[in-house]
């Protein structure tokens, strides 16, 4: 199943030719620059048309009490500024430094100082949207003075200007604060998603290892079984028809048995919530050994239990569980490499100091027919203790055989 390629988180935030310019080491098209979407069309349509309205109504009431050569000059300049509102995007904090500096001579400039401001406050960080509101505040001081309305305060042109530039300043900053937040959002989103899928993907790996360690530790015992004894026939044809019968038998039980276990696993993988999943199947534990035990001695390998646990079921599940996979890999392993050789299984331990299992075999008298092995089963069990716990050492004993020593944790 392929999976389906999702943009660059960056993609989420920047417009896409800033993207591909930062990739490519050089600039977008129209060197940079954004083009304008149609919602920024209508924005800076909208801006605009607001600033011109202030502008007109500036305009009207000044106009009384002002020559026809001044009043011209002011609806030039607040024209010209208006029409400089199509750089704000490109060049917000200039084009607001400018705006407030005319806005001193020239009212009809007053809405398209704001509208720079507001995108000076939106795009800009605080330090700069700071004094950059410091300076418009001080120039529509300033313009009190050199520009009074008659029969109107001074102080309150003042304080309405800096009323003003407050809260152009504060909403441009609020709507800043949203977009940052929505961009830090969508990024979490997008960084989420990336996260599940990877806990996804690692929660499918571990079940496939789990899926893989299960199938080698119910089916190695059973096909070793047949494969000792099939190479056995090979090697001994003429042995007496007892044996012959016996070892045919056992060929013949453990396929039988082989068989059933891998159609429990497979009933596993099918439904494992149904009846007969995996929570209903049922898993071998310390006190079903015995049954192993008894299971390889009549399969005629020798084998000397040991055991100083009392009561095997007062051993965890877990811990039960894993013991006796250790010993069935440990016997299977000495079956196929050791045939012949008296195994010996050791088992202490108590609730409080663990619980010890010690395997060995030693070395096998003849030679020994070739059976496949890759190790893994070892490697799996080792893995096993160590998540259980607990530690697993293995490895050739002194005598020349092997040897495989356990220890997992036993609470009280």
């Amino acid at each position: 199943m392929t999976r389906t390629a999702r943009p660059d988180r960056h993609t989420w935030l920047f417009p896409s030719h800033l993207v591909e310019a930062a990739r490519h080491g050089g600039p977008g098209p129209e060197q940079g620059r954004p083009r304008r979407t149609v919602r920024d069309w209508v924005v800076d349509t909208t801006i605009f048309l607001l600033a011109a309205l202030v502008g007109v109504l500036a305009a009207d009431s000044s106009a009384p009490y002002n020559s026809e050569v001044v009043n011209l000059l002011d609806q030039i300049a607040g024209g010209l500024a208006c029409c400089a509102l199509w750089l704000r995007r490109r060049r917000p904090t200039g084009l607001a430094v400018a705006l407030s500096a005319v806005a001193v001579f020239a009212p009809t400039a007053g809405g398209a100082m704001l509208a720079a401001l507001f995108s000076v406050a939106v795009r800009r960080p605080f330090r700069e949207v700071a004094w950059i509101g410091l300076f418009a505040i001080a120039t529509s001081t300033v313009q009190a003075f050199v520009r009074p309305e008659p029969g109107t305060s001074n102080l309150l042109v003042i304080g309405i200007g800096v009323v003003l530039v407050l809260l152009v300043t504060a909403w441009g900053m609020l709507v800043r604060s949203r977009r940052q937040l929505v961009e830090a959002l969508r990024d979490r989103a997008v960084r989420a998603e990336a996260e599940s899928e990877l806990r996804a993907e690692q929660a499918q790996r571990q079940a496939r290892e789990a899926i893989a360690r299960e199938m080698h530790d119910v089916l190695a015992h059973r096909l070793t079984l047949l494969s000792v004894h099939a190479g056995a026939l090979e090697f001994r044809p003429d042995a007496p028809p007892e044996q012959i019968a016996r070892a045919a038998g056992v060929i013949r039980d453990s396929a039988h048995e082989a068989l059933q276990d891998l159609r429990e696993v497979i009933g596993v993988l099918r439904a494992p919530d149904e009846e007969g999943g995996a929570a209903n199947r049922p898993q071998p534990t310390l006190a079903t050994l015995d049954s192993l035990v008894t299971e390889v001695r009549e399969a005629g390998m020798k084998i000397v239990l040991d055991s100083a646990v009392t009561d095997p079921g007062a051993v965890p599940t877990a811990t039960g569980r894993t013991v006796y996979r250790i010993v069935q890999e440990a016997l299977t392993n000495a079956r196929k490499h050791a045939p012949g050789a008296e195994v010996t299984l050791t088992l202490r331990g108590r609730p409080g100091e663990g619980l010890f299992v010690d395997v060995r075999n030693p070395a096998p008298d003849g030679p020994v027919p070739p059976v496949p092995g890759s190790g893994q089963g070892l490697i799996g069990l080792t893995e096993r203790a160590t998540l259980a716990g607990g530690r697993l050492t293995h490895g050739p004993a002194p005598d020349g055989g092997f040897a495989v020593h356990a220890w997992l944790p036993w609470p009280v």
